[in-house]
């Protein structure tokens, strides 16, 4: 049982890939964000170099995988508990900053033990997170007013603006926004809901991976807030979504926005997993 670290994307896919494809939902944010650093490059999120490991079974199986992009926290795959153990392990042992988890309840919480049993560093739950699938889309009824369309170059600004106070409000974020805004226009991942002609909703899709695509993100400016309008962009894309080969239309939720959750599962989406993201204190 080893793991086998690289900042070779390719080998990375090679070695992992077979293992995330086959479960796509739980791995959904491993498997988008390695598309996006393939299409878009390797500094997509930020001037840190990326890392990716996988760990291999006794039986020369890959089980477990994650990647780091400085400064954000590692992404874990769904994984043994022994994997985790040993992935904190060599990191404490090779003195490799860690500045949190974001995975599965499980693999979080076998890999900060061992951190925190190594190191002495103190986790501490940032986000709660529901992961969802769509089953039938039940669409708005009554529809607020209005109607979707892709985004296009002449929305870059505000999408910009958007996607900045999106990520000031979740304490999320993708990058440099301009970048992020940037990535999804290339590939047609992004939708507003016009209402009377003006931009008053965005939500975004992933690229799609392995039959999987993720609804992210869904923002609407406070002002225009309780209208009606994240429903509808959200069932929007969430319509459009088959069309790019998507098999899995997904979404995070917030556990502690009760909102959103009972909106989406309003729409059809149905609960998959609970993940989580800790940082650790020093």
């Amino acid at each position: 049982m080893s793991w086998i670290t690289t900042h070779d994307l390719d080998a990375f896919t090679a070695a992992a890939g077979p293992c995330l494809r086959a479960e796509p939902a739980p791995h959904t944010v491993l498997l988008t964000v390695t598309a996006s650093l393939d299409a878009a490059g390797l500094d997509r999120y930020g001037g840190g170099t990326p890392e990716f490991g996988w760990w291999q079974a006794p039986d020369g199986r890959v089980a477990g995988a994650y990647l780091a992009t400085p400064p954000y926290p590692l992404v874990l795959s769904r994984m043994p508990d022994t994997a985790a153990v040993e992935l904190a392990e060599l990191r404490a042992a090779g003195g490799l900053p860690v500045s949190g988890v974001h995975a599965g309840r499980a693999a979080a919480e076998a890999f900060v033990r061992a951190w925190t049993a190594r190191t002495g560093a103190a986790g501490t739950v940032e986000e709660r997170h529901r992961l969802y699938r769509l089953g039938e889309l039940v669409p708005p009824d009554p529809a607020p007013p209005g109607r979707a369309r892709p985004a296009t170059e002449d929305d870059r600004d505000l999408l910009v603006e958007w996607t900045r106070e999106f990520a000031a409000e979740s304490g999320g974020g993708a990058g440099d926004p301009a970048r992020a805004v940037a990535d999804r226009l290339a590939y047609g991942g992004a939708t507003l809901w016009e209402d009377g002609g003006r931009p008053v909703s965005y939500a975004g899709l992933t690229r799609t991976v392995a039959g999987m695509v993720r609804v992210a993100p869904v923002y609407t400016p406070p002002p225009l807030r309780r209208r009606g309008y994240a429903a509808a962009v959200t069932a929007a894309v969430s319509r459009a979504a088959p069309a790019t080969g998507a098999l899995d239309v997904l979404l995070f939720t917030d556990l502690a926005n009760p909102t959103s959750n009972a909106l989406y599962q309003r729409l059809g989406y149905e609960p998959v997993e609970d993940h989580v993201v800790i940082s650790f204190d020093g």
